[in-house]
């Protein structure tokens, strides 16, 4: 059965659409009936289905999406005068790349498609390729430094990217990579930062300067509801405009300076219209749902509104990885908006348009005297046939833009009906042009074309978490008794058990690491196992010591920025003698150890020397006590770490020493495909104040914290060290 939808327009063939009964009743008594819901504006509620036991179903009215739409336009007309709405920024050839900016991934720089470690360069040409083979490549890109490492040390957002190899040159240089690739740069800002380094001036001058150096394009506003104004302002002053992005949604005035934001949905059957595009159809909005796995709903709500998604898969080092089919989605959803972009700005844009198949919905984009139509087939079926109905216009030609075809319409009187396929849960694009298409549509066509030969569900749709393996340590020389300032270890059964401190990714399966004897990285980690004898360092090692491996040595690390910076000439501050050497990368790490005959601990024999064999909370005993460790550094200097003897009351069942809340020490190292990890024991005395997004500590003996390396510059810490071991015989 179809209903006949008369209005201005001449009608159009409309599928049943089912309406709640609870909502017919109400009538347009208000003025605005379909008000947004934070960033989403609903639609009818006819366009979803209601079962009896929800109130039943009747079909919606002629009017239905007339009137919709007119309560749409009416509220956006007063809300812009309500707000003195100024959209002069969209102007500005500076800002005109965001328009088109529909893929843009949140990029760790921890990734080891983007840096490689071992030769010591920027791989960004290996990064892109990547993205470009598996999902059609990228239109922008967050580059992402901070969370969660910031925090360990006094480092704040701005230090923790100057600490990236190379310092500010050689990200300036990484910036310039992108940029002749054709992708646009964007840093992130945290206004919770408020706790480490203060930058001495107001964060709105530092990140224009900042930004200004290395050359970005644009910020990413972390967990802020819009950028405010200043920042702009401050770019302006300094001559280098920024693109703004909030993580959240700004208020409906500062859509005039936050030209980009993210979209965090609440996903329905029926694609809610974006407040922020409605408002402002040149406003580009990029939707982020890091933790989901199907991106149907993200990659579907995007091209019903003509706009992005955040490509992120690198989140804070738990990898999850686009399936095949969504990436080929996102492939065939990039190319086709890529191709039409002046068309989605369109101030005419109708969302909604009405379709004949239930389940069908599609956006209408008028530019001149041609239009496009984005559409989304939000059932797990396939649909064909009569798909939608347009003026008949004489000379008007249709294309299926999906699949590179012409489509011959089928004139109904006034009407001109169109009948293509949809694949289950697929996508469409319809192009109406007078006469012969542009050499760009037809190039576009080319491309779809083979593009789309393959459904997508032939596509695996399975998600896999990535695998992780432990980095071996070599053993070292073993002795039969304890070496001088050494502690012997006896070994024997132990009951492992660990747990990661990171606030994020709940349980999920790939948080946190993968042991030897465990087949997925996961949060919560226990293991009986049987420990050989070892040596063990009785305290962390010293400045002092340290010395005297430079002086034997002349080490010298290849990437020097950052080592022992609280040393000035080659040695440490007086009176540091016996605190414990920090500003040391793993890297580092392992060379002193080598040097000295040792190795570095493996975890389960840290905690073992930390616990012993009672399961104790702390090396200690089971409750806190505060003058076994130091006290802590709440400021935004570090004052520097304590001497190592100087809380024996923290000794350890063996009379291990200094293994809690003084510095940090290095013990493993995991790695998966795209990541690297070090896990950190023991916790730290310097813990910056004002936020839980911090890098947090784990002073219990069934804690650990993970850092996500990068490269020995960006690694070491102020309030990171290590203690050797030494295998028994």
């Amino acid at each position: 059965m179809k209903i006949l939808i008369k209005n201005k327009r001449p009608a159009r063939l409309v599928s049943l659409f089912l309406f709640a009964a609870s909502s017919a009743a109400t009538g347009f008594a208000q003025d605005w009936r379909y008000l947004p819901k934070e960033q989403q504006i609903p639609a009818p509620a006819c366009l979803t289905l209601h079962m009896p036991w929800e109130g039943g179903n009747i079909a919606c009215t002629d009017k239905t999406h007339e009137e919709w739409l007119k309560s749409l336009t009416d509220w956006r007309t007063e809300r812009r005068i309500r707000v003195g709405y100024d959209g002069s920024r969209y102007d500005l050839p500076a800002f005109k790349w965001a328009q088109s900016s529909f893929i843009q991934p949140q990029m760790m720089v921890h990734d080891r498609y983007f840096y490689d470690p071992t030769a010591g360069k920027y791989t960004v040409d290996r990064y892109l390729d990547d993205l470009q083979k598996r999902y059609g490549g990228i239109d922008a890109v967050l580059v992402w430094a901070t969370y969660p490492n910031m925090g360990i040390d006094n480092r704040n957002q701005q230090d923790m990217v100057r600490s990236m190899p190379g310092g500010v040159e050689g990200v300036r240089k990484m910036v310039e990579e992108f940029h002749r690739r054709g992708v646009k740069v964007l840093f992130p800002i945290m206004m919770w930062d408020q706790g480490t380094r203060d930058p001495g001036k107001p964060w709105p001058q530092a990140t224009a300067e900042f930004m200004k150096e290395i050359d970005a394009d644009g910020i990413n506003g972390d967990t802020q509801d819009g950028v405010p104004l200043a920042f702009s302002l401050a770019a302006e002053k300094a001559d280098h405009p920024l693109v703004f992005e909030p993580e959240m949604g700004p208020s409906d005035e500062a859509l005039g300076w936050n030209v980009l934001t993210w979209g965090q949905y609440k996903f329905q059957f029926a694609p809610t219209v974006d407040k922020y595009r409605w408002l402002e159809t040149r406003h580009q909005v990029n939707i982020q749902g890091r933790w989901n796995r199907d991106k149907t709903d993200d990659l579907q709500y995007a091209f019903f509104n003509g706009e992005g998604w955040e490509s992120w898969e690198n989140v804070w080092g738990i990898w999850n990885q686009v399936t095949p089919r969504d990436a080929e989605a996102t492939r065939r959803m990039a190319t086709m908006e890529r191709g039409v972009a002046p068309f989605l700005i369109s101030p005419e844009w109708e969302p909604l348009y009405p379709m004949h198949m239930y389940g069908v919905f599609s956006s209408r984009w008028p530019l001149n005297d041609e239009t496009v139509w984005t559409i989304v087939n939000r059932n797990e079926y396939d649909v064909q046939g009569r798909q939608m109905t347009v003026p008949f216009k004489q000379g008007m030609r249709y294309f299926d833009l999906y699949h590179g075809v012409e489509i011959t319409s089928q004139q109904e009187g006034n009407n001109a009906v169109l009948s293509f396929p949809l694949e289950g849960h697929g996508y469409g694009m319809i192009l109406a042009t007078p006469g012969e298409p542009s050499a760009a549509m037809r190039q576009l066509m080319t491309t779809m074309k083979p593009m789309t030969s393959a459904p997508l569900a032939s596509f695996s749709h399975e998600w896999k978490t990535l695998p992780q393996h432990i980095v071996e340590i070599a053993s070292a020389k073993p002795t039969s008794t304890a070496p001088e300032s050494m502690v012997k270890i006896p070994g024997g059964n132990y009951l492992f058990r660990v747990e990661g401190i990171e606030v994020e990714g709940s349980d999920d399966v790939g948080v946190d690491v993968q042991y030897p004897w465990e087949d997925t990285p996961r949060r919560f980690h226990e293991h009986r196992m049987e420990l050989k004898p070892f040596s063990m360092d009785k305290y962390p090692v010293t400045n002092a010591e340290f010395k005297k491996f430079l002086d034997a040595t002349h080490y010298h690390a290849s990437d020097d920025l950052n080592f022992l910076k609280d040393w000035s000439n080659g040695s440490y501050p007086a009176g540091w003698e016996n605190k414990p050497v920090t500003w040391v990368s793993l890297e580092d790490a392992r060379s002193y150890a080598k040097w000295a005959g040792k190795r570095l601990p493996h975890e389960w024999e840290w905690q073992f020397a930390a616990q012993g064999t009672d399961g104790r909370t702390y090396p200690w005993g089971n409750q806190w006590e505060e003058k076994a460790v130091p006290e802590p550094d709440h400021g935004r200097t570090m004052r520097g770490p304590d001497n190592v003897d100087a809380h024996p009351s923290g000794a350890s069942p063996f009379g291990v020493m200094d293994l809690v809340g003084n510095v940090w020490q290095w013990t493993d190292e995991y790695v998966d495909e795209h990541t690297r990890g070090g896990i950190l024991r023991g916790g730290s005395y310097y813990k910056p104040q004002g936020s839980i997004w911090y890098f947090p500590q784990a002073y219990r003996n069934n804690n650990h914290g993970k850092l996500l390396l990068m490269a020995p510059s960006y690694d070491r810490s102020g309030a990171l060290g290590f203690r050797c071991v030494k295998d028994s015989e």
